[in-house]
């Protein structure tokens, strides 16, 4: 998101994060830390074109960015280089072999206004899938607003989708009811905890945001926090394919130094 600071109107959040952050100079310390020496900028009367091909080998492309912080979308054309490559990765793949880049603590806090499944109530527990991965909650009975503080974990692969959550009713007879669904993208976590390097190195700041929209089932902008030395991220989610129902979890990514 781009910004200027004389036409668009700023909201204290968007203060806020712009401090935490440390502005454009510590944006560009990260962006433009391989800058090739020499290298011309364009600048406010460049043409068009040349400030978008900047902006794109900036960004999108990451070519100033240290090469081992670059995360750049593999695209069609990209698969027969990476076939090519090297045999081990392609044989790694024929066996069944995944690579992880990291762990994804997630703590399930709890629940508001969940739906109800039984006669007055619901039995509701958790689910989180991540790829072929599942881990659950325990089951609170009775209870339409129900405290987990329960801590699941899950391993990342290198090709990740979104961590999908349900939340279901527990029956004793029957097949467990859907209560609702939503998915979480994790990219805003794990790409922001990339570009910053090691956690551990920084004090407490914000890193990143995962923004509300719709396309998503956030309730209101996820900031991507520094806490501690941890890389963490609260997310409020409002249930999907439901009457009603949100649902709170925080999430603590930890990378594998491969």
């Amino acid at each position: 998101q781009v910004m200027s600071v004389t036409l668009d109107k700023w909201s204290d959040d968007e203060i806020d994060s712009m401090v935490e952050v440390g502005g454009n100079s510590q944006a560009n310390a990260i962006y433009e830390a391989f800058l090739p020496e020499g290298y011309r900028k364009p600048h406010p009367d460049s043409a068009q074109e040349e400030r978008q091909k900047f902006i794109k080998s900036k960004y999108e492309l990451q070519e100033f960015l240290e090469p081992s912080l670059r995360i750049v979308s593999n695209h069609p054309s990209d698969a027969g280089k990476q076939a090519s490559n090297s045999h081990s990765a392609s044989s790694k793949s024929e066996i069944g072999m995944v690579e992880f880049i990291g762990i994804l603590n997630v703590k399930v806090i709890g629940g508001t206004k969940l739906a109800i499944r039984d006669m007055s109530s619901s039995d509701p527990y958790v689910v989180l899938t991540l790829g072929q991965q599942k881990a659950q909650t325990s089951v609170i009975k009775g209870n339409l607003n129900p405290v987990w503080n329960e801590e699941l974990k899950l391993s990342v692969p290198q090709k990740y989708g979104p961590l999908k959550l349900q939340v279901l009713d527990h029956d004793m007879v029957s097949k467990d009811d859907l209560m609702g669904e939503a998915e979480i993208d994790l990219q805003p976590m794990i790409n922001a905890a990339a570009s910053f390097g090691d956690p551990e190195l920084l004090g407490d700041i914000q890193i990143g945001r995962w923004l509300k929209s719709g396309d998503n089932a956030l309730t209101a902008d996820s900031a991507v926090m520094v806490t501690g030395g941890k890389v963490k991220q609260e997310v409020t989610l409002k249930l999907q394919h439901t009457e009603s129902g949100e649902v709170t979890v925080e999430m603590e990514w930890m990378a594998l130094n491969i």
